[in-house]
């Protein structure tokens, strides 16, 4: 397939707002793919050449060298590029706006192949070492050297991360629902497949070369992280136990980094929530696990927490995430040692038991872990009286803990990946005042700081995850309950993901002074969930406006082991504001 084909779709799909339309539209491409092309249409259209979890360098390339790509290809001055850029915000833009009036655009171009732009990203991604910023732009301005005006469009977007197609994973499934079954029913059976390999790119070329029959027998494996399931917010047991019931395994929730723990004989592998790799940073873990997890291959799902060595109590999530850094392991491994509380398993000596009942994974992840002071399961017990529910919560608050999650029993309660479910219900501390859920948002903006507060950021603007068209509207604007270390540190981490206009997946009517990429996320709290018209998260869905957080505070949590688009969904404000309106009536 040639590449401008796929570049006009682009165009098409984001000159239109319904996402139905635009799912239409990218099936269509899906379909005229040669089936060894399908997987690299997908990648592309996700921006990501590469499931994180693989460990692979991926595209995306800094401004500076965007610009002098672009200069270089248009035979243009790095000065005419950025007086464009700003007035453009747009890099893709303004290549296609440069190279349109470059003689260069029609002579001696070669057709762009699909192949060949995905090829040619993933080697530029992967080229490192001395010289290798030189021998990326040479790449790059060869592509474009061939590229048509609105190819080289979308290269630079893609490059920069910026495709603004406002069509996300979920929408990207239905597309190849239609394409290759010709109905969106289907899509339960890909998101399946997708959410047990991790890896839409591969489901999109089993599905092109051998059909939906083959992507049912997909199963997980050893190695490939299982998109994990979670847990809805509740704040009554009552309400808890007729969700989950008539009976639920009530187990802590400790206040730690959930891995998932992949094991082949001795190899042993550690995923995060965001699935990234992060079997380095445990190496205490990964003997543990070595020593005294009693079997051969096995997927088990736990909490690590960080302990005191004198006391043996639990230390908070921010202490456990000191262990991020990449270098003094061993040194960090002994000023911040862990536990791990297993809770679930997911697959066993070469079999998939997600399908199986919660109690029957419970009874399994007994066998199969040999316990210690280090290594053991949640803390848990079966009820189905809310009093006693309660009470377990309450023991948990006063252990130090976070809460409890109560897990349904019944014969249907099989491990849902990369759902939220009602089959798992968090009943947490945070959600007996106020704002019956605290909310994971990812940090858009920033406006300056006045008086005591100059040279600090003064107040915070703050998004959730849109999943249908892959975007983040804003939901609140966060300007007290800082403290003094809390700014410094904003400060510090936020400026590293300073860029220079309003990212394109953002919608804001707010004007902030500095804008992020959106990378960062933060827990809040706040006293409830309002119309606004200001803010943009659920606008179109509900009557008067968007969504806003009344009252909001930063907890002083970072999210480090979430990724923005597994921060608070706008699907999930909207429950929330439902909900919260039904207690009202």
């Amino acid at each position: 397939m040639i590449y401008e084909k796929l570049s006009n779709v682009y165009q098409e799909i984001e000159a239109i707002s319904g996402s139905l339309e635009k799912t239409r539209i990218l099936s269509e491409v899906l379909k005229e793919a040669g089936a060894s092309e399908v997987g690299r249409v997908v990648a592309l259209t996700m921006g990501k050449l590469h499931p994180d979890w693989m460990g692979e360098p991926e595209i995306g390339i800094a401004e500076k060298m965007a610009i002098q790509v672009v200069a270089t290809a248009a035979s243009t001055e790095e000065r005419a590029v950025k007086k464009s850029l700003r007035e453009t915000g747009d890099i893709g833009a303004v290549a296609e706006l440069l190279l349109a009036e470059s003689a260069q655009a029609t002579l001696f171009a070669e057709e762009l192949t699909i192949t060949h732009v995905y090829e040619t990203l993933d080697a530029v991604a992967k080229t490192t070492g001395k010289g290798s910023a030189k021998d990326k732009v040479a790449r790059l301005v060869g592509l474009l050297s061939d590229a048509s005006p609105v190819e080289a469009k979308y290269i630079l977007r893609t490059l920069t991360g910026q495709l603004r197609l406002g069509i996300g994973d979920m929408g990207i499934i239905d597309a190849l629902a239609l394409a290759f079954v010709g109905e969106k029913e289907a899509r339960k059976h890909i998101e399946r497949a997708f959410n047990v390999c991790s890896d839409l790119a591969r489901v999109a070329e089993v599905l092109a070369k051998d059909g939906l029959d083959s992507l049912k027998i997909i199963q997980a494996s050893v190695g490939r992280p299982i998109r994990m399931m979670a847990a809805k917010k509740l704040s009554e047991p009552v309400e808890i136990i007729e969700k989950a019931g008539p009976e639920v395994l009530v187990e802590y929730k400790y206040d730690g980094e959930r891995v998932q723990v992949h094991k082949n004989g001795e190899d042993v592998v550690l995923f995060s929530r965001r699935q990234e790799q992060i079997t380095e940073q445990y190496p205490d873990v990964v003997d543990l696990v070595r020593r005294q997890i009693e079997a051969d291959t096995c997927i088990l799902e736990g909490e690590c927490i960080a302990i005191d060595p004198t006391t043996g109590g639990t230390r908070p999530f921010q202490e456990l995430m000191r262990r991020r850094r990449k270098t003094d392991i061993d040194r960090m491994s002994e000023e911040v040692p862990v536990a791990i509380r297993f809770f679930d398993i997911l697959f066993h000596e070469g079999e998939d038991v997600t399908a199986l009942p919660m109690a029957e994974r419970r009874k399994l992840l007994e066998s199969v872990v040999q316990r210690s002071e280090r290594v053991s399961l949640t803390i848990g017990e079966v009820t189905k009286e809310p009093e006693r529910l309660m009470e377990v919560f309450r023991e948990a608050i006063d252990s130090g803990h976070e809460g409890v999650i109560a897990k349904a029993v019944h014969e249907g309660s099989a491990y849902q990946a990369g759902s939220r479910s009602w089959l798992w219900i968090k009943l947490k501390a945070s959600y007996q005042e106020g704002m019956a859920d605290s909310v994971d948002l990812v940090v858009v903006g920033a406006i300056h700081g006045r008086g005591k507060r100059a040279g600090l950021y003064g107040a915070i603007l703050a998004s959730a995850y849109d999943e249908d068209s892959d975007t983040f509207p804003t939901v609140c604007k966060i300007g007290t309950g800082f403290t003094d270390e809390m700014l410094v540190e904003l400060k510090e981490r936020l400026d590293r993901q300073t860029i220079g206009t309003k990212s394109p997946k953002v919608l804001s009517d707010v004007e902030a002074d500095v804008w992020f990429s959106p990378a960062e996320v933060i827990e809040v709290l706040g006293d409830e969930m309002t119309i606004s018209p200001t803010h943009s998260a659920g606008r179109g869905r509900l009557e008067g406006g968007g969504l806003a957080i009344r009252f909001p505070r930063f907890t002083g949590r970072w999210r480090e082991d979430k990724d923005p688009k597994q921060a608070t969904t706008v699907e999930d404000l909207i429950e929330i504001y439902e909900r919260q309106r039904g207690r009202g009536q």
